[in-house]
């Protein structure tokens, strides 16, 4: 996939879960005032974060997708992976205040507080969000694993968050209007509930990227490709100084390796063009691949 229709699709889902965003927002914010839910209210805040990084998304993949310069020689890939970590760290603190909002509410109703029950309007409402959240999550993860964005598919698990979120406000509501006032307390209890599936999915979202700024380098599996790699070639010896790590959606590779001293200059880059090819096939064709040929040591001296 060429860079400018990666940009594309990525550009257009994300669109299109802005536009539902902005909807949700109004409808949200409206029905919970109207229907005085405070879960409700809630939820129009979690869905204001998804705009939010919505906009985070559109303007860092413009960023992350501008080829290599002076400035940066690997390319800008690593916006993309700030971007990740900005999503993932607004999902992270959006679960930790809906959390402790729902204990505090939990907390009250245990002292005896009487807790408001919402009203029909609120549960349409999260009903609503619960459906188009949910498409809208589908179609972003798609597009997201099909253009390998782990920024796209960050944004997307803020779109299912706020799915689940909306279903922990349904069944609040819900059992509040259908079981009365005594079960009040099923909405901040649900959204507890629903709050520490998001501050989880935050972590997963979290690790990998910022192990990427970290510079972890590629999983064993990944490496021992390279090995495999490297052996499958019998004028190839002695692979050493392996150094890999991801760059954004390009993967870095750096390694030494050795052959017979007497092979010409022509022959030895001929093989570490053959390995270079390989290497791509894998990894994919930006794949910035650095191999240092060094002749055979014996006894500690070249040969």
């Amino acid at each position: 996939m060429s860079k400018v229709s990666r940009e594309g699709e990525i550009y257009r889902i994300t669109l299109w879960g802005s536009a539902v965003n902005l909807v949700l927002v109004a409808v949200k914010f409206v029905s919970g005032i109207l229907g005085a839910s405070a879960a409700m209210v809630a939820d129009a805040v979690h869905s204001l974060s998804d705009l939010l990084t919505d906009i985070i998304v559109l303007a860092f993949v413009r960023i992350s997708s501008k080829p290599a310069d002076r400035d940066h020689n690997y390319g800008h890939g690593k916006y993309e992976t700030l971007a990740t970590i900005i999503v993932g760290g607004s999902l992270l603190v959006v679960g930790a205040m809906l959390l402790a909002g729902g204990v505090e509410k939990i907390v009250a109703a245990a002292r005896g507080d009487v807790l408001a029950v919402p009203g029909w309007i609120a549960l349409a409402a999260a009903l609503v969000s619960i459906l188009a959240k949910e498409i809208v999550f589908r179609f972003t993860v798609r597009v997201g694993r099909k253009t390998g964005s782990d920024a796209v598919i960050a944004n997307a698990w803020h779109h299912r968050s706020d799915a689940l979120s909306s279903i922990g406000t349904g069944i609040g509501i819900g059992g509040a209007l259908l079981l009365g006032e005594k079960w009040a307390v099923l909405d901040p209890i649900a959204a507890a509930v629903v709050s520490i599936f998001i501050i989880v999915t935050a972590v997963k979202l979290l690790a990998p990227a910022i192990n990427q700024l970290m510079e972890k380098s590629l999983p064993e599996e990944e490496e021992k490709f390279i090995w495999d790699a490297v052996a499958e070639d019998s004028s190839l010896h002695e692979l050493h100084h392996l150094r890999t790590r991801r760059v954004g959606q390009v993967v870095s590779i750096e390694m030494h390796v050795r052959m017979a001293g007497d092979i010409s200059l022509n022959e030895s880059h001929r093989h570490s063009v053959i390995l270079e090819k390989k290497l791509r096939g894998h990894f994919g064709q930006n794949a910035v691949i650095n191999i240092h040929i060094e002749p055979l040591k014996v006894n500690g001296e070249y040969q």
